[in-house]
């Protein structure tokens, strides 16, 4: 199973009651790090709220018009890469299967470029 990161309102001030303004971001969006996800709203400020996580948005925890504080989870994304991990090794046993004849042959050559083994 992949990993969930919470991206969780940051430091505000001493604000304990923030409207949500606008949101950015949806379930299924591709998002980067200090992409902004929502915009707050207090009586002397907006601010946006950047995404402290890269990858995939699985669940939007707020609607515009909550409320919010410090530290609540604005979002879950999954981690970039965590569904691809797998992908490049397989491209990459794939590809070496794919030249055997081409492997033999570079190996052979190394061998004949090689220095003697030292005696152990």
């Amino acid at each position: 199973m992949s990993e969930l990161i919470e991206v969780k309102v940051p430091d505000i001030g001493d604000y304990a009651d923030v409207p949500v303004i606008e949101l950015f971001v949806k379930p299924g969006d591709t998002i980067k790090v200090e992409d902004p996800i929502a915009t707050l709203e207090s009586d002397k400020a907006t601010m946006d709220v950047p995404s402290t996580a890269a990858g995939v948005v699985r669940e939007v925890l707020v609607q515009v018009g909550d409320r919010v504080a410090e530290g609540k989870v604005l979002i879950k994304v999954e981690a970039a890469g965590a569904g691809t991990a797998a992908a490049p090794a397989a491209a990459g046993s794939a590809a070496a299967q794919a030249t055997p004849a081409n492997s033999g042959a570079a190996l052979e050559q190394s061998k004949a470029s090689a220095p003697p083994a030292a005696a152990a």
